[in-house]
């Protein structure tokens, strides 16, 4: 049985959309990061950065989102998380590189300003900073979305999971950025399929 190691408004909501999607039996385990459990000698053996989320499949171990992604879509190829044609297969990684990359660390240093200066003077230039990086970054996804339901033509891959957790995150930005309609209209789509709010309802995010 799967085990995924969460914590609520984390990167662990990729993984855990398509844990709900592929259908097979797993448990939800809290790292609460208030209490300092991402760095507890338990955890760190897990994920040695102490970074959220992880995932134990019987003896196999691996944390970063977008590598738990990849590996539950491949093993489970069935259910065409990850395009069987290489070159759709590539094109996906592209962007889960990209979100990945940019986007999601754009978005943490926005989030958490306080990480990335020792003086509080700079977290409003940061904020806003990173704010204009967010929104050029995001601007590529919601082109993308213009002729496209998915990320990926009109196939839900591992891709939708990862934006999804980036647009749940990212919320508010979205909604005071009027040039961001697909986005928005993506993130309501999405957060209607029942894999994606039953995620969201049981692990709380």
């Amino acid at each position: 049985m799967y085990t995924l190691f969460y914590y609520p408004q984390s990167a662990s909501l990729a993984p855990h959309i398509l844990l709900e999607l592929i259908g097979e039996p797993y448990q939800l385990e809290l790292v609460d990061v208030k209490k300092n459990a991402n760095h507890s000698s338990h955890y760190l053996k897990l994920s040695p950065a102490g970074h959220i989320p992880a995932l134990v499949d019987d003896d196999f171990t691996l944390f970063e989102s977008a590598a738990i992604s990849q590996y539950l879509a491949h093993k489970h190829s069935d259910k065409q998380l990850f395009p069987a044609d290489p070159k759709l297969k590539f094109r996906s990684i592209q962007w889960l590189h990209f979100m990945s990359a940019s986007l999601h660390s754009d978005l943490l240093m926005y989030t958490y300003p306080e990480r990335h200066t020792q003086s509080a003077l700079m977290y409003d230039d940061l904020i806003r900073t990173q704010q204009a990086r967010l929104e050029a970054g995001f601007a590529v996804i919601d082109n993308l979305l213009a002729d496209n339901h998915y990320v990926i033509a009109n196939q839900f891959t591992l891709c939708d999971s990862y934006l999804f957790m980036l647009c749940e995150r990212a919320k508010t930005l979205l909604e005071k950025t009027p040039s961001l309609k697909q986005l928005r209209r993506y993130y309501r789509q999405i957060a209607a399929t029942p894999a994606v709010s039953k995620a969201l309802e049981i692990a709380e995010y």
